[in-house]
């Protein structure tokens, strides 16, 4: 089974031939005979389950309840005796998965731990799909790249960041150019085919802060914190660069082709409306295209500059 059990209980009596029995079963167990020391245990250890009893010197058992569940990804069952002054609704409002009495029936604890891991793995299981489920909402199929419905969403929340902190924020259009011709003369499928090695160029040459979206059919925004329109611009020529030296084969027959790229590059201005901003950045993307195409401009307010 591999899944990794501590046993907590300062009675030897008790601790030992349980820690026998789970081996037995196909666990992987440990011992503590204090609180302190399964603490110690459990921060440099990976365990699934604690089986704890409540009665102990210093520390009981719900207290240790409560800092594992407040500080650790794992379960605990609680121990106790008939006659302690203790309730299973205690146990439970303390974070345990479960409540058992002694005298203890292996029998009885071992399907009360399948039960706690087979709930864990579901669980698991569960918040592991529904991360997928997120990635794939904001996530555009085809290059793999941030959709624009989340584009809209970060943008917002990076310039909330930037008048919070004074930091400048900058954005990057990107459109490909005569891209509809490249479609029409070879197909879709060769043509997605540079979508996603563009979105992959594109991915290669960010920070870890900065981030990528698909916005439109053939359109691609990067999004730069803490970075001048300057910088961004210097990223986007590395970027249109990269783009120009990478060869593409969508007819074996013929000479590799070449792709080039219009880009717009603007910095955030505080106080400014979104749809300001990003107008302004389709604004230089444009300014690239209608001066020949395969350029990076960086508009300011009223201040275009194209290389």
């Amino acid at each position: 089974m591999n899944n990794h059990i501590l046993i907590v209980d300062d009675n030897l009596q008790i601790s030992g031939p349980l820690r026998e029995f789970l081996e037995l079963s196909g666990f992987q167990s440990s011992m503590a005979s204090s609180a302190e020391e399964a603490l110690t245990l459990i921060k440099n250890n990976n365990f699934e389950v604690v089986i704890t009893d409540i009665m102990m010197p210093e520390m009981d058992g719900l207290e240790l309840t409560d800092k594992i569940k407040k500080e650790y990804d794992t379960d605990v069952i609680v121990m106790t005796g008939h006659t302690e002054n203790y309730s299973y609704e205690e146990a439970i409002n303390k974070g345990a998965s479960d409540f058992i009495f002694k005298p203890i029936r292996f029998e009885e604890l071992l399907l009360r731990l399948k039960r706690v891991l087979k709930e864990r793995k579901l669980s698991k299981d569960r918040d592991k799909m529904m991360k997928k489920m997120e990635q794939l909402a904001i996530t555009d199929g085809l290059t793999k790249l941030y959709n624009s419905r989340h584009f809209y969403q970060q943008i917002e929340h990076e310039i909330q960041r930037s008048k919070r902190y004074n930091h400048p924020l900058s954005l990057v259009l990107i459109d490909i150019d005569h891209f509809k011709i490249y479609n029409d003369t070879y197909g879709h499928i060769k043509g997605d085919k540079v979508l996603f090695k563009l979105a992959e160029i594109i991915k290669s040459h960010l920070r870890t802060m900065d981030s990528a979206y698909r916005y439109g059919g053939d359109e691609y925004t990067i999004i730069l914190p803490a970075t001048s329109g300057k910088e961004a611009a210097t990223a986007a020529e590395r970027i249109n660069n990269a783009i120009k030296s990478e060869k593409f084969y969508p007819n074996p027959d013929l000479k590799p082709l070449t792709i080039t790229i219009s880009a717009g590059v603007t910095q955030y201005f505080n106080n400014e409306e979104l749809t300001t901003f990003i107008h302004r950045t389709d604004q230089a993307m444009y300014l690239s295209k209608k001066q020949g195409r395969d350029k990076v401009t960086t508009l300011t307010v009223d201040n275009p500059s194209t290389s």
